[in-house]
């Protein structure tokens, strides 16, 4: 755990992120100042200090533009910040997550949205949320093979420890799981109510919905830390809305996880006897296809890749407009299927560096 007491490092950190947001939100330089003695006095005497309500929102929303993974930054200025540092209990937390889920979906018009719990503290426990993202399927390693989403085995593995059982199909929505400091984590039930999901339909193929595919609506990311000014949140889970290619070029085509191209190329009479029939890159396309018509007709938020890149090049030149440098890394940027049709793809003099705030990893609790 980070232990600010006499860590000039994370004093250095706290002043900079208080100039930051002087400088951008107009705070007057004596109120600066007083800000800055103020958490300096703070870290001396206590080992730490607290973000006011609006250094979290600031700091949260900057997280996002510094991000250097994400593509859909165009929009940090409008991102919804719930605070919640002030609880305590495994229930408390999952009762703000159902919140969190709500308030995001918000029956598909989706709303960009981050929920901040307590900060790390020396002498504190840590809250960990144990999901990658708020709702994801299971995995399930058989005999016979995976059953669910092979890159959620071995955390539907600890969820049944926990004493959790699923029903053992494709598409198990895992349950929260919750942990503070060093106590035995918690596992919660996400009500149905609480899941939008959304049957994939092809608009040119009854052989394709015959294939009954289905993802989640909404991807919430919640395993990531949030620093802001040396301060770290050990949970914040966050979302945006999908690009399609993340479901349609990866979840659901990807080798390692659903691998469905094969049963789609079928689906569509493809030969896949040689690979120069192409029958890959044709189910991949009727794939997307199907996942962008099916999330705008049942009035889910999602954007295209194509789309997408232009918006991070609108974000891109607005950012430079405003003398601040692009943080980026460009194999992130560029979208799993037809990277070279969008503007993105001749922008690989894009530089990742380390920022703050930024959302960061942390190593698995389990």
């Amino acid at each position: 755990m980070i232990n600010v007491v006499n860590n000039e490092s994370i004093e250095q950190e706290a002043h900079a992120y208080i100039r930051l947001f002087s400088a951008e939100t107009g705070l007057s330089e004596k109120n600066c100042d007083h800000r800055i003695k103020e958490v300096t006095m703070l870290l001396h005497d206590t080992g730490t200090y607290t973000h006011t309500a609006e250094e979290l929102i600031f700091g949260a929303r900057v997280a996002w533009r510094n991000n250097s993974r994400c593509i859909g930054r165009l929009f940090w200025e409008s991102l919804e910040v719930i605070d919640r540092r002030h609880l305590s209990s495994e229930e408390e937390v999952f009762a703000a997550l159902l919140e969190h889920i709500d308030f995001a979906t918000n029956d598909g018009r989706i709303r960009s949205t981050i929920t901040v719990f307590r900060a790390q503290e020396a002498g504190a426990g840590d809250i960990r949320i144990w999901n990658h993202q708020l709702i994801r399927y299971a995995g399930y390693a058989t005999e016979e093979g995976t059953i669910g989403d092979p890159a959620s085995i071995a955390f539907t593995e600890q969820c049944q420890r926990l004493g959790w059982t699923g029903r053992g199909t494709k598409y198990d929505v895992l349950p929260l799981v919750v942990q503070i400091g060093d106590q035995e984590p918690k596992w919660f039930d996400i009500p149905e109510k609480f899941v939008k999901e959304v049957q994939l339909i092809h608009p040119d193929s009854a052989s394709f919905d015959e294939l009954r595919l289905k993802w989640y609506g909404v991807p919430m990311i919640s395993d990531m830390a949030l620093e802001i000014g040396g301060i770290r949140y050990t949970a914040a889970p966050f979302n945006g809305w999908y690009m399609g290619t993340e479901i349609g070029s990866r979840n659901l085509a990807d080798v390692d996880r659903y691998d469905e191209l094969p049963a789609i190329a079928d689906a569509f009479g493809l030969d896949r006897s040689t690979n120069t029939s192409l029958w890959k890159d044709r189910a991949l396309l009727e794939l997307n296809t199907a996942v962008i018509h099916s999330f705008k007709a049942n009035g889910v938020s999602i954007v295209d890749h194509h789309t997408a890149a232009e918006q991070f090049m609108r974000f891109k030149k607005r950012e430079e407009a405003n003398g601040r440098e692009v943080n980026a890394r460009w194999s992130w940027l560029i979208p799993p299927m037809s990277p070279a049709a969008t503007p993105i793809w001749n922008q690989s003099d894009l530089t990742e560096k380390n920022v703050s705030p930024d959302y960061v990893s942390q190593a698995r609790p389990y």
